[in-house]
């Protein structure tokens, strides 16, 4: 493993995939493998981080990160401390740079941040010393699913590089769907997008090997890994499609439509309005690596622990 030699990266921020390159990303799905490892064992824990400090700070819900970032330190040796938005001084209106101060006074070593408003983490990395991690900022990026998604296309197809992928629907929103087209496209995957126009931002367009379709059969056809994402109904102002009915009809990825894909790999961020973009028997069905995408978002946040405040070995 001549590469992670040459590679180090120790006192990184992790605030978006276009950040990365290829050799780091590697790097990053290598040490996963290895983390993985601790995740299937009887007793989880290597004293890899004893002595470091992890505080996540979500001012959005989440069960999936926020859990597994905290499981990931834990299982690494380190202290987790979490502090939620609505039980902390956030409530009192202290603003997002204090409340960054005072973590940073307590002298922890790494900050995981979720955040509505987008450029938040690297406002953050920028006002503090402590490694900041992002846990998702608005629409703009949540790199670690977007790791967790390659680990698990590789995991299970052998490869990334070649892989046609479709990702369907409220690409707008969605800073899993940034972060993975950033991610695997510098992976040499061929990227296909297909969803209701209005949910389709500007920058896909300008984007090189992305392939925009009207109708979601044109994406899903050959596939080999369909990613569906989740209708944001909280970050949409009405209008955007006539109905959740209308949408599964037209959009939703049912048994019939999956039929059309080169048995292809399921994958959804979660949590999943099922029925809506994705049918129960989908997600429950052979092909789905939903919940194993879950386990394989620990083992990438190990890695990124590991790598980011060790500078590699577990």
């Amino acid at each position: 493993m001549h590469m992670s030699q040459e590679l180090s990266l120790k006192g990184r921020d992790v605030l978006a995939l276009e950040d990365f390159s290829a050799e780091e990303i590697r790097l990053v799905l290598n040490t996963a493998r290895e983390m993985k490892n601790i995740v299937g064992r009887d007793i989880k824990k290597v004293p890899a981080l004893r002595g470091k400090a992890i505080v996540t700070l979500f001012y959005e819900p989440s069960t999936r990160t926020r859990t597994s970032f905290e499981l990931a330190g834990k299982y690494l040796g380190a202290d987790v401390v979490n502090i939620t938005a609505s039980a902390s001084s956030v409530v009192k209106g202290e603003s997002l740079r204090d409340t960054l101060y005072t973590v940073e006074a307590m002298g922890v070593d790494a900050i995981v941040m979720r955040h509505k408003a987008e450029g938040s983490a690297a406002y953050a990395a920028d006002a503090v010393t402590p490694v900041i991690i992002n846990g998702g900022d608005g629409a703009h990026a949540h790199p670690s699913q977007g790791l967790l998604n390659l680990y698990t296309i590789e995991e299970n197809k052998g490869k990334l590089a070649g892989l046609k992928v479709a990702i369907l629907g409220d690409v707008l929103h969605s800073r899993v769907a940034r972060s993975d087209i950033q991610g695997m496209r510098k992976m040499g995957m061929d990227v296909h997008i297909a969803g209701p126009r209005s949910l389709m931002p500007r920058f896909l367009h300008e984007e090189e090997g992305i392939t925009i379709h009207d109708r979601i059969e044109d994406a899903i056809e050959g596939a080999d890994v369909i990613e569906v994402l989740r209708i944001q109904l909280e970050r949409m102002k009405g209008g955007m499609f006539p109905s959740t009915r209308e949408y599964a009809r037209i959009y939703g990825l049912n048994d019939e439509r999956l039929a059309l894909a080169n048995n292809a790999l399921v994958l959804h961020p979660g949590p999943m309005n099922k029925g809506w973009e994705i049918s129960e028997s989908v997600a429950y069905g052979v092909q789905s690596r939903i919940q194993e995408e879950v386990k394989n978002g620990v083992a990438i946040r190990m890695a990124l622990f590991t790598l980011v405040l060790m500078g590699g070995k577990a």
